[in-house]
């Protein structure tokens, strides 16, 4: 059975449906990561997994349990939010132990948990130290060990490295990615960074107005993503799309020819609903997959050229006036204003 299972979850704020028919299993140790533009009922999602929310209607069960009439504390989760939500008059040790307080749990055994999650995250010096005399990543980890001396079924984090500066973020981000390795939790992660939904996940749930869209492995959804909502979402700089149709269609229609918006090239991969000669379609390709090509058929003036250090991204203007993006690793010589010609290769391309 899965650690988590979500059965026709549907969630209404009086007449707005935010969720709508989530069937979903996390199983035992693993990673997920719901992941989603802003709105697109993640975080309540997650809520209402914690019992923070109310179901409209739909099953949720943690560790064969159905938990929908249960309270927070009786459904063996512990949760990290993106407000760090500590005690400001209680000391690290403190803030870390209070829940357990609240079990009628003996001081040594408060403590001895408290010790044991302060050197998994490594910050046994801080247990004395108020909240005010911590900075923000140590403010999260002291929240993630008041999660850690539960010992739950299930962690949940809402969007816990938001409040973090760049370089916090990645610091925390690999700490929390070293936990997982090191305690084998299941863990539901809730995020608007792709970066820390492809780096953290075993497990991408993509979601788009309270729909889920796709879930799997991070790589799968990169490379094999289930429509253009995905391909768009996931992948920086962002998938280019073009609009045509398909002009030629072999006989065991695996491949056809596209023509569109400057392209015209063969060797397409088709998908079961683009069958036949003249079928209108939506070709993407991610910047990394095109090339500098003088004889390329895809051509656009230079816009904007950024060099990043570790690649360099180019944005075009076709003909129609279609903005498309180039990204290579390389420095390329090109400046604002000049035309600019891009082959790719055809088994690259993704077909909507």
């Amino acid at each position: 059975m899965a650690q988590v299972a979500l059965k026709n979850v549907n969630k209404s704020f009086g007449k707005t449906h935010v969720i709508k028919d989530v069937d979903l299993e996390i199983e035992k140790g693993e990673f997920v990561v719901f992941v989603g533009p802003s709105g697109c009922g993640k975080s309540t999602l997650l809520r209402l997994i914690a019992g923070l929310e109310t179901i409209s209607s739909g099953v949720i069960a943690i560790a064969d349990r159905q938990v929908m009439d249960l309270p927070p504390s009786k459904r063996g989760i512990a949760m990290v939010f993106q407000s760090y939500a500590l005690y400001p008059h209680m000391s690290v040790a403190g803030n870390m132990g209070f829940s357990l307080e609240l079990q009628g749990l003996s001081k040594k055994e408060i403590a001895d948990r408290v010790m044991e999650a302060a050197k998994i995250l490594q910050m046994e010096h801080l247990l004395d130290r108020r909240p005010a005399a911590l900075s923000g990543g140590q403010r999260q980890r002291v929240a993630i060990g008041r999660a850690i001396v539960r010992n739950p079924d299930v962690f949940l984090f809402d969007e816990p490295l938001s409040n973090l500066d760049a370089a916090l973020r990645h610091d925390t981000r690999v700490e929390i990615a070293k936990l997982h390795s090191q305690l084998g939790a299941t863990t539901i992660y809730v995020t608007h960074d792709q970066v820390e939904a492809m780096t953290l996940a075993d497990k991408i749930v993509v979601l788009k107005d309270g729909v889920v869209m796709q879930v799997g492995a991070p790589m799968d959804l990169f490379h094999r993503p289930a429509n253009e909502f995905v391909a768009g979402f996931l992948g920086s700089p962002t998938m280019n799309f073009f609009d045509g149709e398909l002009t030629v269609v072999k006989e065991d229609q695996t491949q056809a020819m596209f023509k569109g918006e400057g392209l015209d090239t063969s060797g397409i991969r088709l998908v079961s609903s683009y069958k036949k000669k003249g079928d209108k379609a939506r070709i993407g390709i991610r910047p990394q997959h095109l090339s500098l090509d003088p004889a390329g058929s895809l051509k656009g003036k230079v816009t904007l050229v950024e060099r990043l250090g570790t690649e360099t991204v180019v944005e075009l203007l076709t003909g129609t006036g279609a903005p498309f993006r180039f990204a290579t690793p390389d420095n390329v010589d090109l400046t604002v204003g000049q035309e600019a010609s891009f082959s790719f290769d055809p088994a690259s391309a993704h077909l909507f």
